[in-house]
């Protein structure tokens, strides 16, 4: 079985890693600065569901919410997740023993398992209903909050990547 260094290192190889770093310190720029929007997009969008989710706000309905930046937020994610890919290519044999690399993927593991949680329980799909229960709103709250947690952890270990 490849050790983690030699797959990074045939991903590097590979013809996307050979595209990316010929187009020069101006190309990966360009893509850094989609990612960072990709992130800033996404980040932006699951901030606000998840402060609606643990109560701030709650005047305006989830289902408002939901409805307006669910769809931003997945933008941003399919934004961030291409440009990342790309970002990677360019040196990821660089990042085989960069902690944060793995950080940014647990915690990205963790985020997209709590957000298929979440979708799960019943509290989410009865997010349209005017009045939930205080059951649903516990629920939808945890949610919120370990959305948040995650998200802070794969934005923070990003940033930190680059400085290891």
């Amino acid at each position: 079985m490849p050790s983690l260094f030699e797959l990074l290192t045939e991903f590097q190889s590979s013809s996307i890693g050979v595209t990316v770093r010929g187009l020069g310190g101006w190309g990966y720029a360009l893509i850094n600065l989609f990612h960072l929007l990709g992130v800033a997009v996404l980040g932006g969008a699951v901030l606000l569901m998840d402060l609606r989710l643990m109560g701030w706000r709650r005047h305006i309905p989830l289902a408002y919410v939901t409805s307006l930046a669910l769809p931003v937020a997945i933008s941003g994610f399919i934004l961030a997740v291409m440009t990342g890919i790309l970002l990677l290519s360019a040196n990821a044999s660089d990042y085989a023993g960069n902690p944060f690399l793995w950080i940014k993927f647990f915690g990205l593991l963790f985020a997209l398992a709590n957000a298929w949680w979440a979708h799960q329980i019943p509290a989410w799909k009865n997010r349209r209903q005017m009045e939930l229960t205080d059951s649903d709103n516990a629920a939808l709250a945890l949610a919120g909050f370990g959305s948040l947690v995650c998200w802070i952890v794969v934005i923070s270990a990003g940033r930190l990547i680059g400085y290891w």
